[in-house]
């Protein structure tokens, strides 16, 4: 258990490096390794389970490593209850997604399944650090891998789509970088600079200079979200990418924007956070009805899987911003919610593109008696992201309004009418696909969902079914963290000092010491 968050981090990296060095004609091997290399990842993921406590809202498994001594950057690994299911949803997701894609890429398959694991390794790099620098360099790492799969399986726009999203995301995060340099100079002056955590937790920031660093943090998330108005590189990335890139940037990639704001924007600019919030708040509920609106009139199936998600991501925002216990808890298990439904039904809509070459909503209908068990799981994912009781879209929209309405009323309410557009155009979605008579003579012949695909989804919804029955299994673990996050950001706004780590470290050294000195007296007196 001691290297266990390495072994997570680099395993993929490894197995990465194993593909790469197979010959590309032994197509089946490389399938294998890959999703074997996947699923180990997945079941030493889950091995955090048993070893992280519940009750602790610190960062626990923690791994540490002096990486660049002279501007204190650390190799330093850990989980808190605000990344647990984050990681773990990065490591279910992956092999779902090599498995999704068994039969589908044809063409560089060696290099596909390398550029896949290399996301993976990118991805959990920034979900497991603790250092700044370190989140950086992986928050950066996973934009080429994540480029390349659009840019080379793709569709028919691919290098646009993959030109735009690289410009965007790049923009967002060398303004960012220029960010992290200034919390470096200043960390470092009352000695040796840190770029942990919970060194920079305890900075002091003038208020200028915080309220810019504020601004520059926010736009490289709110692009990577996205929030609106940043939204627009994320239909194009959605359409033109293929089944796999799809899933793995809405089920995981689009996270770090919300997982950022939480773990960086909230603590370390509080000043700032609280002084702006109604404007991010505002920006997601806006993303919230515009989502909505522009997903209700798309003709293609992925295009309005992809503008349901600036939508569904609004909510996660609005809660973030709302700064209560319930809608912190609700965006974070919204983000998991997100990864599963989303990521459901883009898997579903390629394996209806698999077979028809066409996800145009006038190209079906009537189909639900010629695929019967596409339509239950298909059904099943819309009502997840429509937020019925009992599936585990519900559980996050309920927690994000409840906790939100006392910060933001009206906006709360606004954004409630975002569940009824939901509502309408998902179902209109399903009506229009699968019912009715069907006009295509071609739908007729369509074979249902496969065993690989089977396989790829079913998991996915049990994950749905999971949360929406027994979501305090989910929401347990990070009620701590969560806790004292706010708890963090309320006394940094009232100017309260904040301990660094080494500051921690002594305390605990001395009062353990005084707690041995006590015993040591009482075992005096007793003799």
């Amino acid at each position: 258990m001691e290297y266990l968050l390495s072994i997570i981090l680099w395993f993929p990296l490894v197995g990465a490096v194993a593909v790469a060095l197979m010959p590309k004609t032994a197509l089946q091997a490389i399938k294998v390794v890959a999703l074997t290399v996947s699923v180990v990842v997945f079941v030493l993921s889950v091995m955090i389970l048993p070893a992280f406590d519940a009750a602790s809202p610190d960062f626990q498994l923690t791994e540490q490593l002096t990486w660049i001594a002279v501007w204190g950057v650390s190799y330093a690994l850990g989980v808190d209850g605000i990344s647990l299911w984050l990681v773990l949803l990065t490591t279910f997701i992956t092999p779902v997604v090599i498995l999704s894609q068994w039969t589908s890429v044809k063409r560089y398959l060696k290099e596909y399944m390398v550029s896949m694991l290399a996301l993976e390794f990118g991805m959990l790099g920034a979900f497991l650090a603790m250092d700044l620098v370190f989140f950086y360099v992986f928050f950066e790492l996973m934009l080429l891998p994540m480029y390349l799969i659009i840019g080379i399986w793709g569709g028919a726009n691919r290098i646009y789509a993959a030109i735009k999203f690289f410009l965007f995301t790049i923009a967002g995060s060398l303004l960012m970088l220029a960010g992290i340099i200034y919390l470096g100079v200043l960390s470092g002056r009352g000695g040796a600079p840190s770029f942990m955590f919970q060194d920079l937790y305890g900075l002091t920031i003038p208020p200028e200079a915080q309220t810019l660093l504020f601004f520059v943090f926010t736009l490289a998330f709110a692009i990577k979200v996205p929030v609106f108005p940043f939204h627009t590189w994320l239909p194009d990335a959605h359409v033109e990418a293929p089944t796999g890139g799809s899933i793995i940037l809405a089920g995981v990639l689009l996270k770090l924007g919300t997982y950022g704001f939480i773990r960086f924007v909230l603590p370390i600019f509080p000043e700032a956070t609280f002084q702006w919030a109604w404007l991010l708040a505002t920006l997601g509920v806006i993303g919230i009805i515009y989502g909505a609106l522009v997903a209700w009139v798309q003709p293609d199936m992925k295009k309005l899987v992809a503008y349901s998600s600036v939508s569904h991501l609004g909510f996660c925002v609005l809660g973030i911003f709302a700064l209560t216990q319930a809608s912190l808890e609700g965006s974070i298990i919204q983000m998991v919610n997100h990864g599963l439904s989303t990521g459901a039904l883009f898997l579903l809509v390629g394996v209806i593109y698999e077979r028809r070459h066409s996800r145009m909503l006038a190209d079906f209908g009537g189909i639900a008696s010629v695929v019967p068990l596409f339509t239950v799981l298909f059904i099943i994912s819309v009502l997840a992201s429509v937020g019925l009781p009992g599936l585990n879209g519900f559980i996050g929209e309920f927690l994000i309004l409840a906790g939100s309405y006392g910060t933001f009323p009206v906006l709360t309410i606004i954004a409630t009418s975002g569940v009824i557009l939901a509502a309408i155009y998902l179902l209109w979605l399903v009506q229009k696909v699968f019912f009715g008579p069907i006009v295509h003579e071609e739908n007729r012949t369509l074979p249902d969902i496969g065993r690989h695909e089977m396989l790829a989804v079913v998991p996915l919804v049990i994950f749905m079914v999971w949360i929406g029955i027994r979501p305090e299994t989910f929401l347990r673990p990070m009620r701590p963290a969560v806790a004292q996050m706010l708890e963090l950001v309320e006394a940094r706004r009232n100017g309260e000092e904040i301990l660094t780590i080494e500051q921690r470290n002594r305390e605990a050294a001395r009062h353990a010491m005084a707690e041995l000195r006590k015993r040591e007296a009482a075992q005096e007196v007793s003799r």
